[in-house]
């Protein structure tokens, strides 16, 4: 097909989550007619912030891969118009690990960190310095420009990393803590990514080893301000967002995806539907579960019972907290039991960083929890029951805090609790959260840095995409160039040229 006589194609898109933004942006800079259909009344799914009485609290970004203007996935941001329309914050710290008069602060300047480690674990001095050597080897490498996205030149340098990729990608945290002697790194080196178990020490070192460069940071006003700057860009470059419309139905005639049914009864056609909804309510509830083989639905048949991060208990406090570390690990004097649980300790997410999120001279806390869906499922079969523990548990948070941040519980100023229930009810995505972790063993590490597959279609149906966490890829960064990628693969379908623009 010649450039004159191809005929923009019409897509409609499911979901204003980041994928679902950027396959709008990248349609739309293409040539494509688009529309993007969002159950909610703002754009970014997870990727997004809620007030509370002038405080802000933040759901979704920590560390932006790409926030450095010196990185390749800046261009990404750049041609989706996230930047320059938010400034970004770098960080002097990735974390601090507190526990009594003990404290370990990961700092991002890995020479500063080296000589922290050093002089408050004099004893440890050979495993400090094969760490902080790795991390600055990783300094020459940035993991994310070897993705999809990479150019020829900086996947042949990528090539002699792949040694130590491999080598560090079989070694866990915890793996690597075993080889200090000091009690309290043994116990705090782990913790310093995440309650998450058996994390590689390959994202560890990749993490310092882009913000010892300025990379990994925070975009001022946080992530709703983030994804809409990418809407406005999708609006500025022709597109269309139906908010409050809820997709219950994709039209399939002779097998192949022709457009999409509302929750109002109305209907949509279009050459192409995208999904960046959640693939369980896409495939069995959208589709009816008619173009599943036996393999997908193994996958949806069993979910993860505890899942990462998906309780958030946040304060707002009328207590200047700028500082304070922007992240910190606090263990706790007693193990508490919070929701069907014991906990050791606390990870706490704080304001200090942008002045942006809080009243002045205020601040935010917020504590991020591993939960299971399926206690607050139970839990919200009662209203009464579901609200009296979410009070529960933040009056039990704040009595943790209370010891590090004396007569905190007396600044508090907003209490908001958000569960799973919260984040299914906001974004319809089945069980509030994506319900598996990602892939970390070697391979799944190659994958999400070095060319994760970036959309998926189903059997037997034509005409359909999934794009987004649930369609494989991985990070915000991940589904952005997810949705790029799928545009990228409509241009060569049509025998067109793929071409972007930056703001």
């Amino acid at each position: 097909m010649t450039h004159e006589a191809y005929m923009p194609r019409s897509i409609i898109i499911i979901g204003a989550g980041m994928a679902g933004l950027s396959a709008g942006c990248y349609a739309e800079m293409n040539g494509f007619e688009t529309q993007l259909f969002e159950q909610h009344t703002t754009p970014g799914g997870v990727c997004t912030s809620w007030k509370r009485k002038g405080y802000t609290f933040d759901c979704c970004i920590h560390n932006l891969g790409g926030s450095s203007e010196h990185t390749r996935p800046h261009e990404v941001w750049r041609e989706l118009g996230a930047v320059p329309a938010r400034s970004m914050i770098s960080y002097d710290e990735f974390v601090q690990v507190e526990e009594d008069a003990h404290t370990f602060t990961v700092y991002t300047d890995i020479d500063r960190l080296e000589k922290h480690m050093e002089e408050r674990f004099p004893d440890d001095e050979h495993a400090i310095k094969e760490f902080t050597s790795a991390a600055r080897h990783f300094t020459d490498f940035e993991l994310l420009s070897a993705g999809p996205l990479a150019r020829k030149g900086e996947l042949l340098r990528a090539l002699k990393f792949i040694p130590a990729l491999i080598k560090w990608s079989r070694l866990s945290l915890k793996q690597y803590a075993a080889r200090f002697t000091d009690p309290f790194l043994q116990r705090a080196f782990p913790c310093v990514m995440y309650d998450v178990d058996d994390i590689p020490m390959i994202f560890l070192l990749n993490f310092l080893a882009q913000m010892h460069k300025g990379d990994l940071g925070y975009p001022t006003g946080g992530s709703l301000a983030f994804s809409q700057a990418i809407a406005d860009r999708y609006h500025e470059l022709g597109g269309t967002i139906h908010y409050k419309s809820r997709v219950t139905k994709i039209l399939v005639e002779d097998d192949r995806a022709v457009g999409v049914a509302l929750a109002d009864g109305t209907t949509h056609r279009a050459g192409v539907v995208v999904s960046d909804a959640d693939g369980r309510t896409t495939i069995f509830d959208m589709l009816e579960g008619k173009y599943a083989n036996e393999r997908i639905r193994a996958f949806y048949a069993h979910p993860q019972e505890r899942q990462a991060m998906t309780v958030h208990v946040s304060f707002g406090v009328q207590r200047d907290v700028s500082n304070e570390p922007h992240a910190i690990v606090l263990f706790l004097e007693e193990p508490v039991q919070l929701m069907d649980t014991e906990v050791d300790r606390l990870d706490l997410e704080l304001s200090s960083h942008d002045p942006t999120l809080a009243p002045s001279g205020k601040g935010t806390i917020k504590a991020v929890l591993n939960s299971s869906y399926q206690y607050w499922r139970r839990l919200h079969a009662t209203h009464e029951v579901y609200q009296a523990e979410k009070e529960r548990l933040a009056e039990i948070v704040a009595d943790q805090l209370e010891t590090r941040f004396p007569g905190l519980k007396e600044q508090i100023e907003v209490v908001d609790v958000a569960t799973p229930i919260t984040f299914e009810r906001y974004t319809g995505t089945w069980q509030g959260f994506q319900a598996w972790q990602p892939d970390q063993s070697v391979r799944g590490v190659v994958n999400t840095f070095i060319g994760r597959a970036w959309c998926r279609t189903l059997p037997g149906l034509k005409d359909f995409y999934m794009v987004g966490q649930w369609a494989g890829d991985f990070g915000l960064y991940g589904t952005a160039v997810g949705g790029r990628k799928l545009v990228q693969h409509f241009c060569k379908l049509e025998g067109k040229r793929f071409k972007t623009s930056s703001t």
